[in-house]
């Protein structure tokens, strides 16, 4: 068996982190309703569109890339059954989830009263049915969606080996895109403004995104029987693809520049958002063998715990600049410069808190009721997302 198994792959860590902390970038990219800077100039707009092509490269699907692959490797080092795997996975990622969902419903409210939808965001709270969307689609902040997404795909797991045993598995990818980009054109036409819209799509997503799972155990089937030599050889191939690919992104920038809507009408650019992880992954695997710095390792533990907590930073600069009239990547700057080093110094703390390390992965969980732990800590290894 080649490749690294019982030791740190520097590869995934520097993989992590670029994940988690171009999460941060790419909420920063747009305006404090999530729009391109509409508003804006159309010149004022080119900086960050371009800046936001280069950070959406790692988008969430980098992430359960990263998880799918680590799960199924730690299977291989560690087999367990089914119920085992999926209760650890439960309570290493719903216990901090739930958590999180409890603090951002609360927490949201400062900057829906400065921003003038307070009461509507009150009101919200004291809803039965938005508590449903909160715990089940994560839809309390706009980046608490992976975690049940995630969850709902790690239950389809053992579907995955047959692409660990036979790779060709893998290119399902595309056929489970090319269904989900049609699937959602039929959902969203006939149940726009419906309850249970964000439902349905939720579920063709997790459905569909079964295509990452098929690819990261196909990679990780080849990462087991392809020697490290052969696998470099990757590298250009994987590298063209991505260039091509940040082709079509940069003609994405260029609509959203000219139009200050996001492009969503336009199929190569659907196809570049969603394989450019695959790519990145793939590249990145094909260098496993490089000189990756160390302190990637050292730094990658804390990459869930950025994802999850920079909104709460990012709000605040956010709320600091609302009534300023600088340009847009002024703003960008000025978000990224407050929210990234405040978010880093926020989960080393609870990192070395015992008592709440487990908000961030990093910590012995609370011991009570049927999520208690039958280790004294929840520090992940190297097997999973957090």
């Amino acid at each position: 068996m080649s490749g690294q198994t019982s030791t740190r792959q520097t590869w995934i860590d520097a993989l992590r982190l670029t994940a988690g902390l171009s999460m941060v970038g790419l909420h920063a990219t747009a305006d404090a309703t999530g729009q391109p800077f509409p508003d804006a100039e159309l010149a004022e707009r080119v900086a960050p569109m371009l800046l936001r092509a280069v950070l959406y490269t790692a988008r969430t699907e980098l992430f359960l890339i990263i998880s799918i692959f680590l799960l199924l490797q730690s299977l291989e080092i560690r087999p367990r059954g089914y119920s085992s795997t999926i209760a650890e996975q439960a309570r290493r990622m719903l216990i901090p989830f739930v958590a999180w969902t409890l603090i951002y419903s609360v927490y949201g409210l400062i900057k829906a009263d400065v921003y003038g939808y307070g009461p509507a965001a009150l009101a919200e709270l004291l809803d039965p049915l938005a508590w449903v969307g909160f715990l089940f689609l994560g839809d309390v902040k706009y980046h608490m969606h992976f975690i049940p997404t995630l969850f709902g795909l790690l239950l389809l797991f053992p579907l995955f080996r047959v692409a660990y045993r036979v790779p060709m598995f893998g290119l399902s990818v595309f056929a489970c895109l090319l269904v989900k980009r049609e699937l959602d054109a039929v959902i969203f036409s006939q149940f726009w403004g419906t309850d249970v819209l964000p439902y349905l799509v939720r579920a063709v997503k997790i459905l569909t995104y079964a295509g990452y799972g098929f690819a990261a155990a196909a990679l990780l089937g080849l990462w087991h029987r392809v020697t490290p030599q052969d696998r470099a050889l990757w590298a250009p191939a994987a590298i063209f693809l991505g260039c091509l690919l940040f082709l079509i992104k940069l003609i994405v920038a260029h609509k959203t520049v000219v139009t200050g809507e996001w492009p969503f009408d336009y199929t190569p650019g659907y196809w570049a958002d969603f394989l450019m992880p695959l790519v990145l992954f793939a590249i990145c695997m094909s260098l496993a063998n490089a000189a990756w710095p160390s302190v990637l390792s050292r730094l990658a533990p804390y990459s869930f715990g950025i994802y999850l907590c920079h909104p709460l930073f990012l709000d605040q600069a956010e709320i600091l600049l609302r009534g300023t009239h600088w340009a847009p990547i002024a703003r960008i700057a000025a978000k990224i410069a407050y929210t990234v080093p405040l978010t880093c110094v926020f989960v080393w703390g609870l990192s070395k808190l015992r008592a709440l390390g487990w908000l961030v992965g990093l910590g012995p969980f609370p011991t009570f009721g049927p999520f208690r732990m039958r280790s004294s800590s929840s520090t992940v290894k190297q097997e999973t997302l957090t």
